[in-house]
């Protein structure tokens, strides 16, 4: 028995527009994601600070913001709370760092020495910690509890030890202990 040459062709021609039609369906996908990567970094969600802001590595611990006894949580006058960090090989300073909840918060930290991460678990906080510039990340803490703040960038031998932790209070708690201290931390 012989095939008949109109069934051959048939099936190659529903064959080269199923061919086209995935082909089509392929390209459509790739420009709705090509568009929403562009929207997305047109509105600010992927574009770099527009302010980049530089400390000097070898200085830190010497003066300026990042003076060791200007690290930690502060209350701002205007309700805000600014804490201010430093990475180093192989620890943060502050080992603790203790913010209250509802507040907007201000993280603004540097490293001193090489690349570090800086990774809040259970949040969105996720930067990078270069040394020479100051990373600046705005945050909101809705409930009390603890949270872990490990390195998430290989930072060299030692960097699996290197964490540190944020401890999240009651507003009302937090600031009545910012009348008995200008910088806040974990430790009593």
């Amino acid at each position: 028995m012989t095939s008949s040459p109109h069934i051959h062709d048939d099936g190659a021609a529903v064959a080269a527009r199923a061919e086209r039609r995935w082909a089509t369906l392929s390209i459509v996908i790739i420009v709705v994601i090509a568009g929403v990567a562009a929207f997305a970094g047109i509105h600010q969600a992927t574009m770099p600070q527009v302010r980049v802001e530089t400390a000097d590595p070898t200085t830190l611990h010497i003066g300026g913001e990042f003076v060791e006894t200007n690290l930690g949580s502060a209350a701002e006058p205007d309700g805000t709370v600014t804490v201010r960090a430093i990475g180093q090989r192989y620890s943060f300073t502050p080992q603790c760092i203790l913010v209250p909840t509802d507040t907007p918060i201000t993280l603004r930290a540097t490293s001193s020495d090489v690349v570090h991460g800086l990774l809040i678990q259970g949040t969105n906080v996720n930067t990078m910690l270069v040394p020479g510039y100051v990373s600046v990340l705005t945050a909101r803490f809705e409930k009390p509890g603890e949270h872990l703040m490990p390195c998430q960038e290989f930072c060299s031998i030692g960097h699996e030890g290197m964490w540190a932790r944020v401890k999240v209070i009651d507003k009302a708690a937090f600031m009545n202990m910012t009348s008995n201290r200008r910088r806040l931390d974990c430790v009593e």
